[in-house]
């Protein structure tokens, strides 16, 4: 098989996240035991909406916002030579705050005067649905302060900073470090954006393909150096070592590593089931269907399976009935032409600097 191109490496992660979560959505606080009862022994096999659309929630939302962190952040330095790309993820943050609060009060737009809302992404209205936003983000966005690992406002390690982090891993050459830096933004226990910065490196290690297990080890020996790491670590070797002992992922198997809400249980249980993974499928109808946090696990999932496998990995079932796949898509093709072609400033209409 022909190695996955960047273009579609960050197509598939993308697209492939959004599937995962889309999947996942609907069975989020659902036990394993009423899964199968509503939906037979396998689970969930597809979209379980009344009209079979698959939607994305908060998981994909903030992946998206994060990536226009990137592209803004890429213009401001091709236009000013100089940027804090922390501090332009924080203001696409504040941005997705917008569309879940719709106070413009809320958000501080930018130290230059610029008081309006700005920018392509904002515009898109299908993102403006509030689905189940993890409580942590809205209120340490709410603050008007942005974390940091030196200046904590929080001691939350839930799953929220990690599950928005793929973009990062996807385009930037210290994924590790900027992932921890953004995911801090709202959730300041070390676990909670190490493992953040971990799941950043092993996407970062597969994009410029590298095997899973070895992008997993790379990751681990970046966080190892790290203060406050052991849990991160921990969940790292868990899913490593429930991958060589239990190849066949089942509900049980999953949930032995949690249940997915807090930030290190959904990397374990994410990168378990990228590991077994038979294919795209199989993997991410793993990582949903057991008793936690399915629409994170699976969206984790698939941006891993999809940065590995490309975007042609991605069911074209699930594909054609994802009610985002556009704004998915758009966001992905402004990466690309930012990160892989090379063009910044042509869209900065699109993508201010700030």
């Amino acid at each position: 098989m022909r190695e996955p191109t960047a273009a579609a490496r960050i197509y598939g992660s993308l697209i492939g996240g959004a599937v995962g979560d889309a999947l996942g959505a609907e069975i989020e606080f659902d036990s394993i035991e009423e899964i199968r009862e509503r939906y037979g022994t396998e689970g969930v096999t597809s979209y379980t909406t009344d009209d079979g659309v698959g939607h994305i929630t908060d998981d994909t939302q903030m992946t998206l916002f994060t990536a226009e962190g990137l592209i803004r952040a890429d213009n401001r330095f091709a236009d000013r030579g100089l940027c804090n790309v922390p501090a332009v993820i924080y203001r696409s943050y504040l941005r997705w705050l917008l569309t879940q609060e719709g106070d413009r009060r809320l958000v501080p737009w930018d130290e230059f005067g610029h008081n309006e809302p700005s920018g392509w992404l904002l515009t898109q209205r299908d993102l403006w649905v509030r689905r189940a936003p993890g409580n942590t983000c809205l209120i340490a966005l709410r603050s008007g302060s942005m974390g940091t690992p030196e200046r904590p406002i929080n001691d939350s390690k839930g799953c929220g900073g990690v599950m928005r982090v793929a973009p990062i891993g996807l385009v930037t050459a210290q994924p590790f470090a900027l992932a921890v830096e953004a995911a801090a933004i709202t959730h300041t226990h070390p676990t909670g954006y190490l493992a953040a910065g971990a799941f950043a490196a092993i996407i970062g290690g597969i994009a410029r393909g590298n095997e899973l297990p070895a992008a997993a080890g790379s990751a681990r020996d970046q966080t190892r150096t790290e203060d406050g790491s052991d849990e991160t670590l921990r969940s790292i070797d868990a899913a490593l070592d429930l991958a060589a002992s239990t190849p066949l992922p089942t509900p049980e198997a999953v949930e032995s590593l949690g249940g997915g809400w807090v930030a290190e249980e959904a990397l374990a249980i994410a990168l378990y089931c990228a590991l077994t993974a038979a294919d795209f499928r199989h993997g991410v109808l793993a990582a949903v269907n057991h008793s936690g946090d399915s629409d994170s696990t699976g969206s984790m999932c698939g941006n891993l399976l999809g940065a590995g496998l490309g975007v042609d990995a991605v069911p074209a079932e699930w594909v054609d009935a994802l009610a985002e796949d556009t704004n998915v898509r758009q966001v992905a093709s402004d990466l690309v032409a930012h990160f892989v072609d090379g063009r910044s400033l042509h869209d900065i209409d699109r993508y201010p600097t700030w």
